[in-house]
């Protein structure tokens, strides 16, 4: 875990304790200096697997940074008497860091989603970020990851974004990131959003943190997923009287 941030642990998984904009630029001058860098950006489904897996909860522990994907990480931490300024979102980031690579001319490789998705990601990309150099693509539905890792080894990009969901995504990073000194960075669901085949929530949900609450009338198929929410509520809130 790289130092540059203060850390707020909510239930053993250390949160870079800091604002977008300045997560951004340390991320950027990483980048340009070709460090290897392992981003996660974690919502509380992250968290209470992490806590029934250890494998995975090791991985997270070699990550670079985790960033405050969610409300519910910033609830969190304020119950736990350790508030944080704002979410870091993996698709803000992504965006951000698209539109940065855009006017660095920077290359981008980029892994996951269904095959039309994908396709329809590279338009968008193409026509969004013509300056990015986008090196090469490939969908979710790959057997093994190796030949991917080879190719992404050869072209070497400055980022490599995976969005096969966790805790595949991660352990995909942890296993090959030595394979390519630059970005590594599991982003979800991110490209079925880039590429219009989901839609965001709008702002007023987004404004109130209520992201959640449109996933969940617009998707009622995650009702089982959003059941953890309560349950970390309750962990957290554990955690708290523990430490009085």
């Amino acid at each position: 875990m790289s130092k540059e941030f203060p850390l707020v642990n909510v239930l053993n998984v250390p949160f870079i304790n800091t604002t977008q904009a300045a997560f951004l630029t340390t991320v950027e001058s990483r980048i340009n200096a070709r460090l290897n860098t392992f981003i996660v950006t974690a919502n509380p489904e992250i968290v209470m697997y992490a806590r029934e897996n250890p494998d995975y909860q090791r991985i997270l522990s070699n990550a670079d940074y985790i960033t405050p994907d969610g409300i519910g990480i910033l609830k969190g931490a304020a119950i736990l008497g350790t508030p944080m300024p704002e979410r870091i979102t993996g698709y803000d980031t992504m965006l951000a860091l698209l539109k940065w690579g855009n006017e660095q001319q920077k290359s981008v490789y980029l892994v996951g989603a269904k095959p039309e998705v994908i396709t329809d990601v590279a338009t968008v990309v193409a026509d969004r970020y013509p300056h990015l150099n986008v090196v090469g693509t490939n969908d979710g539905y790959f057997a093994d990851f190796a030949p991917i890792a080879q190719d992404i080894a050869k072209t070497k990009p400055d980022m490599v974004f995976l969005a096969v969901g966790f805790p595949k995504q991660e352990q995909l990073i942890a296993d090959y990131r030595h394979q390519n000194n630059g970005l590594w960075m599991g982003v979800g669901g991110s490209f079925d959003v880039l590429s219009g085949h989901t839609k965001r929530a709008p702002k007023f949900f987004q404004q109130h943190h209520l992201e959640w609450f449109y996933r969940l009338i617009t998707e009622p198929t995650r009702f089982k997923r959003m059941m953890v929410l309560p349950r970390y509520l309750n962990t957290v809130k554990k955690a708290a009287r523990h430490q009085k």
